[in-house]
């Protein structure tokens, strides 16, 4: 049988090095690949944050792969990741909703546009270092199995992809935990090894967003009224770009006990505050959905949900609307549920589906 070729998104990390080179160990061609999608950046910088793509990040992929003796490319995305990434970001803000860039960035560049590019160039496969595993079920689809690490599995940030993408891609860290990885690479001397985690979002260096889109993207922060659940004036924002819901820091009002950010309303740029029992919700709607373990849910069918990436996630049922919209019925109520995030739907620790946060039903 011919050796398939497999083109692996090398980020410069640890867990990239170690999946392609597992890759191949298990008898693949193997292409390294580091998508360079950030080109206005600070070196030391980007290197200090831990970013995923910047410069720092092909140096160490471009040394990780002539240790491994692999041919090695840097593949432009900038444009793909300024349209599907940044673009998108700078407009859920604008629009009161809390973006998740990485969801984003996993479906329309790293696999999208880079599976494009890598079949384009010969590959049968890309591969990732992404703590999960791709899985066909006994009714011929694709799905994601969490990590048998589960302190760092990633599927709730995957659970986008296609049935196309999951076919023609390879998971080979996500039958290790995080240890077991850095071990592997200890013992093969790369000198990656002890190489720090990538944090928070690559193109926000200092994690200030709301300073980001003002001094990056031109988006001005208008101050608007804090309202109470009742629209009775509470105070000043400082423009809805700051705030998220469910937050209690930073709000500068003094209330004489904890509140919290319940609600933002871009029509009338309020925010609404309320108490922290106000910040839980039973049902939600979801939209933009995308179904892996199954094509369509029977109506009804029960799940689990996590709404957020650290989320334990709550049983609850769904129950399909038109325009490929869900509804999700929560057995207990979830704090904080933000319009924009994801909700992601589990049974058995497979991937049902999910989508993208719209309505929040009190």
């Amino acid at each position: 049988m011919d050796k398939k070729t497999v083109c692996v998104g090398m980020s410069g990390g640890v867990d990239s090095s170690v999946a392609a080179y597992l890759l191949k160990e298990q008898g693949y061609n193997v292409i390294g690949v580091t998508m360079q999608i950030w080109q206005d950046e600070d070196a030391d910088q980007i290197s200090e944050h831990g970013g995923c793509c910047g410069l720092s990040a092909v140096d160490d992929a471009r040394r990780v792969a002539a240790q491994l003796e692999i041919p090695y490319y840097v593949m432009n995305f900038k444009e793909d990741f300024r349209k599907y990434v940044i673009d998108y970001f700078v407009d859920e803000y604008r629009n009161g909703r809390t973006p998740n860039p990485c969801i984003a960035c996993n479906r329309y560049v790293k696999w999208e546009s880079l599976l494009r590019r890598s079949l384009s160039i010969g590959g049968d496969y890309i591969a990732t270092g992404h703590y999960a595993r791709v899985e066909q079920l006994p009714n011929g689809r694709y799905t994601l199995h969490v990590a048998k690490g589960i302190e760092k599995d990633q599927t709730y940030a995957l659970y986008n992809l296609t049935q196309d993408q999951l076919s023609k891609t390879l998971m080979p860290v996500g039958e290790y935990n995080k240890t077991q990885i850095r071990q592997i690479a200890a013992d093969i001397g790369i000198q990656v090894a002890n190489k720090p985690d990538s944090q928070d979002i690559c193109f926000v260096l200092d994690g200030d967003y709301a300073g980001y889109l003002e001094r990056e993207e031109g988006l001005k922060a208008v101050p608007g009224n804090f309202v109470d659940m009742n629209g009775k004036v509470l105070g000043t924002h400082k423009g809805i770009i700051h705030y998220t819901i469910g937050q209690r820091k930073g709000l500068g009002l003094a209330m004489g006990h904890p509140v919290f950010v319940v609600d933002i309303i871009p029509e009338t740029n309020e925010v609404v505050i309320g108490e922290n029992a106000d910040t839980f919700s039973k049902e939600l709607i979801a939209d933009k959905t995308n179904f892996m373990s199954v094509e369509h849910p029977e109506d009804g069918m029960q799940v689990i949900g996590k709404i957020r990436y650290a989320h334990k996630g709550v049983p609850c049922r769904i129950y399909m609307l038109d325009d490929d919209r869900v509804r999700v019925v929560f057995d207990e109520p979830v704090r904080a549920a933000t319009k924009g995030q994801a909700v992601v739907f589990y049974e058995n620790d497979y991937i049902v589906g999910g989508g993208t946060i719209k309505e929040i039903i009190r």
